[in-house]
């Protein structure tokens, strides 16, 4: 590693070794706060598994439950059905508290559920349509929400990531090489001169003498 084009001078040698305690104080607060991400990441991740399971079991219920719904109202009168429902979503940004950070996510409030037809003009099988593809939605949004936050999460995780490396592989390194470099070029110097007072001294004592 390259040291610092700079000059060996003792002002610059005390900034250096400021810069460089400032490097490994920073690089360690960076490494907690990048292991702290990771476990939130990993705990996000592990919810979205759980979800994604949740979701299929709501696949696995919804869709069945609309086919038996086709076979028993008719592809007609499912339609009509379907045109009568309308429901109005409210999607907003929230602001999520994750390792000690805040993202703006999404929140979708879904609407109560409602009746839009008449009792004569339906049946129990799309009652239960209903009631399946409210619960799917209810999990696809809360997914939407969580994956919001996983990927801002491992947006942040790469970018500390990167700090730390920069940190551990160029500047720590550049920086303390540096200060052993203007250590050296001093330590020298100061030989330099105590064999010159030295050499003036003896030369004085001769002259005395």
């Amino acid at each position: 590693m390259a040291k610092l084009n700079i000059a060996p001078t003792k002002s610059n040698l005390l900034a250096i070794k400021e810069q460089l305690s400032v490097a490994v104080d920073g690089y360690d607060l960076l490494e907690q706060k990048r292991e702290i991400l990771v476990m939130e990441l990993m705990h996000m991740v592990e919810k979205v598994n759980h979800l994604e399971r949740d979701i299929e079991k709501s696949i696995e219920q919804a869709y069945p439950a609309l086919k038996k719904m086709l076979l028993t109202v008719g592809s007609d009168r499912a339609e009509r059905i379907a045109h009568a429902v309308k429901y109005d979503y409210n999607i907003k940004e929230k602001p999520v508290v994750a390792g000690g950070m805040t993202f703006n996510s999404i929140e979708v409030e879904l609407p109560k559920q409602q009746l839009f037809y008449s009792f004569m003009g339906t049946f129990a099988d799309s009652d239960k349509v209903m009631v399946e593809f409210f619960k799917l939605l209810s999990l696809l949004t809360e997914m939407a929400s969580i994956r919001t936050i996983v990927w801002r999460l491992a947006n942040e995780v790469k970018k500390t990531q990167r700090r730390v490396n920069a940190l551990d592989k160029m500047i720590i390194p550049q920086n303390a090489e540096t200060k052993v470099y203007i250590e050296s070029v001093l330590e020298e110097r100061d030989r330099e001169n105590i064999f010159v007072l030295k050499s003036l001294k003896n030369r004085n004592g001769g002259e005395n003498a």
